[in-house]
């Protein structure tokens, strides 16, 4: 057994949907979270201050003994988790917008993409349509505001569902029936999304993915705990709006703590 923690952080509170998946798949596992909402969103950053970013939170959850790192950010994930890997010699897990399953069950042969700028025009995002989606057209849409909007908690207010409208209708006349979430915040405009969208369209987002792949990391690397211990726990950290944090935790079962941290 090893108690360490798996360590998760993103650019704000987006990634509680990836650490939602990660808690469902492995209960017996701690968990600390990062998020970074003082500097949310990094899609409008440059590629270096993305890499410095994330050097710093993977440094802070290093210091607090996590033996594996879940890049729970697509932009970070693009744009950094090359360079992470080559630096840290803890396991990462990273996620990217999930193009091949969009690709290949794709009928009218056309995908959407929603994503913020950092993540749609990194080369790592670009690379992998080009290997999963040869013959396929990609729509890719910026999903400027979405991340800004979903941290103040306005998950289901008219400003954000026209904005979403705004994004969704133009993919949507050009035949799009797969539309990828390429945010981890996006999952919380799921219940808005299916109201715009008609039922035949396919949303998916990476967050069980990314569980399974941790799990099976764990396992590769003898860390992977099967039992409940005493101590377990759940520990989420906030550079922003920690009240905001526990809206999105509040529908969950598992005793946690949620408290502000300068970082």
């Amino acid at each position: 057994m090893n108690k360490g923690p798996i360590g998760i952080f993103d650019s704000g509170i987006g990634g509680t949907s990836i650490w939602r998946e990660i808690n469902k798949i492995l209960p017996h596992e701690s968990t600390i979270y990062l998020a970074d909402s003082k500097n949310a969103p990094y899609g409008e950053k440059s590629k270096e201050q993305i890499l410095q970013l994330s050097i710093k939170n993977v440094e802070l959850l290093l210091k607090k003994g996590c033996k594996l790192i879940v890049v729970a950010c697509n932009t970070a994930t693009t744009n950094a988790i090359k360079e992470l890997r080559a630096t840290y010699k803890i396991p990462m897990i990273g996620i990217e917008p999930a193009i091949k399953p969009a690709a290949l069950n794709s009928k009218t042969k056309t995908v959407g993409v929603l994503a913020t700028k950092g993540t749609l025009t990194s080369a790592l995002f670009n690379n992998t349509s080009e290997i999963h989606a040869n013959g396929i057209k990609v729509l890719d849409q910026v999903g400027t505001g979405l991340v800004e909007l979903i941290e103040k908690g306005e998950v289901n207010t008219a400003q954000t569902r026209v904005l979403l409208k705004s994004y969704l209708e133009p993919m949507l006349i050009q035949g799009m029936d797969q539309l990828v979430l390429g945010c981890t915040h996006y999952p919380y405009l799921i219940p808005l999304i299916k109201d715009i969208l008609p039922n035949n369209i396919k949303i998916i987002d990476s967050g069980e993915g990314v569980a399974r792949q941790t799990k099976n990391v764990l396992q590769q690397f003898n860390l992977l705990n099967s039992l409940q211990y005493d101590d377990m726990e759940h520990q989420f950290f906030t550079n922003g709006n920690v009240s905001v944090l526990k809206t999105f935790l509040m529908n969950d079962k598992v005793p946690y703590s949620a408290q502000y941290l300068d970082f």
